[in-house]
């Protein structure tokens, strides 16, 4: 028992240097001059379970992903494998999730320190959204600079 954990804390060590990256399976779609669109199955984390019949909690949605041809020979209907880093994924949760709430708490904070009062605090938070998510909006091209996929060939 002991020699197993000193092989799995060994692997441990060695992935943690590593860039870890998210595959998912995919089908190309269509091919333009600078674009490839790869269609995934997006599931959620219970659609896997053996129960997922007789639960209507199960979900799984298809997502059309826009990829940027870098030149490579790619067929529509051919099945390939799309990469992108883990990193991503949360810098994605914090811009849409973890940034708004901490600015959001904040707001109602201050505005209540400063006014005393709970509908206005409130409100004056609940606005603060409105520039923020049209800020994203905005600068969406320059933001999705930042998240790059990558498609690689499958062969069998």
């Amino acid at each position: 028992m002991l020699i197993k954990a000193k092989i799995n804390s060994s692997k441990l060590e060695k992935e943690m240097g590593k860039e870890k990256n998210i595959n998912h399976k995919g089908k190309i779609v269509d091919i333009k001059e600078e674009k490839i669109k790869v269609s995934i199955i997006a599931k959620s984390a219970c659609s896997g379970c053996h129960a997922k019949s007789a639960c209507t909690m199960s979900d799984s949605k298809e997502k059309i992903i826009d990829i940027i041809n870098y030149g490579k020979n790619f067929e529509i209907g051919e099945e390939v494998n799309v990469v992108y880093k883990e990193s991503l994924g949360w810098y994605a949760l914090f811009l849409g999730y973890v940034l708004p709430f901490i600015l959001v708490f904040l707001c109602l904070i201050l505005t209540l320190l400063i006014t005393e009062d709970e509908l206005q605090s409130g409100l004056a938070s609940l606005i603060l959204l409105i520039p923020y998510y049209t800020g994203l909006y905005l600068f969406k091209n320059k933001i999705k600079k930042n998240f790059e996929f990558v498609i690689e060939k499958i062969y069998y």
